[in-house]
């Protein structure tokens, strides 16, 4: 049977936060102050990510020394130039010659249409790499990357819940396995027992069966494409295909396990099948889930047991992601909808 765990319990890594309010908007920071394995599988169709080709087993880097997760859709990219720069100065990296280059690969949600005008940049990603050097507390809910984060916009935001950021950590033996994650899904979220707990509300206030609020979604794209057709107005506005991603979920599963990079490509493969159980829908046009694994090699353990402990782990911080947000910008949490 897993028992609960901590961060505190993966001595090999450091986690840090940092926001701004007003802006609606933050990043979180996973450092390996001494490098670690790192794999990702990335499934929805709008991902704003950065070194991320590193991360395939046939390439050269097998160290990674920070994960960043952000807001500011692709703006949000350059949080981790900051968090680059704070780890330099401290002599973390990939050694070249008499350079030291910190390899920091990363992931945004889109969180721009909350809070005033602004993104995460190289200053506050810097502030996230000292909050983990520091220690200083790290939290779940309106934090980090979770900041901005809402949920339930199938059938717009006047209808959207705000979520944040979550943690869940498990144990096994030596065997410790986390997920952070920061919750920004088009879809609904439901708990272990498939009761819906965050999504698109319903007139009365309460949240919509996922399933149902996709089909209201999917009337209303088939009502206005087809009153498109009926115009045949060429200059009439086209599908927003091509526009910046608007939600996604972004993860890390972090252990202190040894694995190399094709299994934690393999352990973040599955871990999306706690987007799939808490999340519907999930992996659409609109979302750029990205999951990754990121492993310190301290124990040895088999891959498939970290994926399964990461997959339990996953979903319950995604759960966790949306009990742990407070309303704000507008919009009602969990606890309110309770």
């Amino acid at each position: 049977m897993f028992e609960q765990a901590s961060l505190e319990d993966l001595a090999s890594f450091r986690f840090g936060h940092a926001a701004d309010a007003e802006l609606a908007t933050g990043c979180t920071v996973v450092i390996a102050p001494e490098g670690a394995v790192c794999g990702i599988d990335v499934r929805g169709g709008g991902p704003a990510t950065r070194e991320t080709d590193l991360l395939k087993p046939e390439n050269m880097v097998e160290a990674v020394h920070a994960v960043v997760l952000s807001g500011g859709s692709a703006f949000g990219l350059e949080a981790s130039s900051g968090v680059m720069d704070a780890l330099a100065e401290r002599g973390v990296g990939f050694p070249v010659e008499t350079a030291r280059v910190p390899i920091v690969t990363s992931a945004c949600l889109f969180d721009l249409l909350i809070g005033k005008p602004g993104h995460p940049d190289k200053a506050m990603g810097r502030r996230a790499a000292e909050a983990a050097f520091a220690c200083e507390p790290f939290g779940e809910g309106n934090v980090g990357a979770g900041t901005g984060a809402t949920v339930g916009k199938l059938l717009g935001s006047e209808r959207a819940m705000k979520s944040g950021f979550g943690i869940n950590a498990m144990r096994f033996g030596d065997l410790v396995v986390a997920a952070l994650v920061a919750v920004n899904a088009l879809g609904n979220v439901r708990n272990k027992d498939g009761v819906w707990i965050a999504g698109c509300r319903d007139d009365d206030g309460s949240v919509m069966d996922g399933t149902t609020a996709f089909e209201f979604a999917a009337q209303a794209m088939a009502a206005q494409a087809a009153a498109q057709t009926a115009a045949e107005a060429p200059e009439s506005p086209a599908e927003p295909g091509g526009t910046p991603c608007a939600n996604t979920t972004i993860g890390v599963v972090v252990t202190n396990a040894r694995l190399t990079k094709a299994q934690a490509t393999k352990v973040s493969s599955t871990c999306h099948d706690a987007y799939a159980r808490a999340i519907k829908p999930v992996h659409t046009s609109n979302d750029g889930d990205t999951i990754f694994t990121f492993a310190s090699g301290d124990i040895a353990a088999p891959s498939d047991l970290v994926a399964v402990m990461g997959t339990e782990a996953m979903q319950q911080a995604i759960c966790r992601a949306v009990t742990s947000a407070a309303s704000a910008y507008g919009l009602p949490a969990a606890d309110d909808i309770a």
